[in-house]
């Protein structure tokens, strides 16, 4: 049993070393040129064959590191949220392609998104975000009903000489989403309809204004918040976990130092 948990911490302690992971970063961006290259008919009736097998290596490659995870964490494993969306990601990645599961194909390039779990760097801005999403639900509803009572008052104001924009509830919240994406919302839509309703700009400046430049950048100030919370908390993290060794060391030192005094 001692030899078992000697095993399993050394194999822990190798996953974790630098040189690995950067292996396994260097062979999730290798696997995504290989995923790319064979989406060219060109590409693979060059070196199909190739591609194939360096696809399956990178695979198999992929699958020891979750397997070897599983082996030196044991049940802990699954209690970190990183490693459940490795196996996920590995998991999709290994299920059998048939006719009637072709889209797994295409879903072997999220494997990319190993990336995100290997780079500390991006796992701080998804933490970020994630620990944003409370806050944004507020925004979005805030969103939703300016968007509801917008496109209400649309439909009733130009649906009738504007069918194809604002002709019903859904064209009209859909007309609405390109305007505040700022795309030809100007040329495309505004305009045209100020040719039959000089004053639309009335309504539709200010929902410009409200939603674009007011609602949206709540979303964002709420996502940078988050992740500089999350950047504090990992700097202190990392400082609770230095004074701890200094503490220990210096405990180290003070207790040699009394067996020597005696």
């Amino acid at each position: 049993m001692t030899q078992l948990i000697s095993l399993r911490a050394r194999v822990d302690a190798m996953i974790d070393r630098p040189v690995v992971q950067n292996f396994i970063l260097g062979v999730i961006l290798f696997n995504a040129v290989i995923l790319g290259m064979e989406t060219s008919k060109t590409a693979m009736t060059a070196a199909g064959d190739l591609l194939t097998l360096l696809d399956t290596l990178c695979l198999v490659i992929f699958t020891v590191e979750i397997a070897a995870k599983l082996f030196a964490k044991g049940p802990a494993f699954f209690r970190n949220g990183w490693n459940l969306f490795d196996f996920v990601i590995v998991g999709i990645s290994l299920l059998p392609i048939t006719q009637g599961l072709s889209v797994l194909r295409a879903l072997r390039i999220l494997r990319l998104l190993r990336v995100v779990s290997v780079t500390p760097s991006l796992r701080r801005v998804v933490e970020g975000l994630m620990a944003a999403l409370p806050g944004m639900g507020s925004v979005f509803l805030l969103m939703g009903i300016i968007f509801y009572i917008a496109s209400v008052m649309a439909t009733k104001l130009f649906g009738d000489s504007f069918p194809d924009w604002f002709g019903t509830l859904g064209t009209s919240a859909y007309s609405l989403f390109q305007i505040m994406t700022l795309e030809s919302w100007s040329m495309g839509i505004v305009r045209p309809v100020m040719e039959t309703y000089p004053y639309a700009w009335l309504f539709f400046v200010p929902f410009i204004l409200v939603t674009t430049f007011a609602v949206v950048n709540l979303v964002v100030g709420l996502i940078v918040n988050s992740m500089q919370d999350a950047h504090n908390a990992e700097a202190d993290e990392l400082t609770g976990t230095y004074r701890d060794e200094v503490l220990a060391r210096l405990t180290e030192i003070e207790k040699s130092l009394k067996k020597r005094d005696t």
